[in-house]
């Protein structure tokens, strides 16, 4: 899934180990900025694989292609509300004889796996270089991450934030999410404010 501008150079590409400690970089930058860094702030951008990506997530990258280089300028991460479990098929009994076993390909085309659709994400440790904010980035990275949660069949997307962070309400406000009257999410003493997207209401 990648989308780009009309002159090629910005595209946004999903999780990849080298973009590992830009994911990290970005985000402690702006943590620090208002805030101070929490546990949970660490558990994610120490381990971005564990925390997104195995559980079936995403983490996506904002890269300025231009004269042929690659720099990362925003980043923000999908991260599953829902586990994905694998629930195995039942499997028949062997019916085949001691001279005709099962092989093991045939037990495995037998023991077929299913995935738990992942119907919430959270969208978290969104974050755009301090020296290209005010080009609509953040909105380009929210639209990708929007447009994967519905590809994914997803039913809700939620976020914990701060009042303070006033443009990134705006873009959050624009393209649909919600006040929540209460804040759920106790992770992050920094956390005032939750927010949903129904993707159900925008189809």
């Amino acid at each position: 899934m990648i989308a780009q501008d009309l002159n090629g150079d910005i595209v946004i590409v999903g999780y990849k180990a080298k973009y590992a400690g830009d994911f990290a970089a970005l985000n402690y930058h702006w943590i620090t900025e208002f805030f101070v860094i929490e546990a949970e702030d660490r558990a994610a951008l120490d381990y971005p694989e564990a925390y997104a990506i195995d559980n079936g997530g995403e983490i996506f990258f904002v890269l300025d292609r231009a004269n042929g280089g690659e720099q990362v300028i925003g980043t923000a991460a999908m991260v599953p509300k829902k586990v994905p479990k694998k629930v195995p098929k039942k499997v028949p009994k062997k019916t085949s004889t001691k001279s005709h076993p099962q092989t093991a390909q045939e037990v495995a085309k037998i023991e077929v796996t299913t995935a738990v659709a992942i119907e919430v994400y959270e969208l978290a440790k969104m974050a755009v270089s301090p020296n290209r904010q005010g080009e609509g980035l953040g909105q380009l990275l929210l639209q990708h991450c929007i447009s994967f949660a519905r590809q994914r069949q997803g039913k809700q997307i939620i976020l914990t934030t701060n009042d303070i962070l006033k443009p990134a309400l705006a873009v959050y406000h624009k393209l649909g999410f919600k006040d929540l009257p209460v804040n759920p999410d106790d992770r992050y003493e920094r956390g005032n404010l939750a927010m949903v997207l129904d993707l159900d209401e925008q189809n």
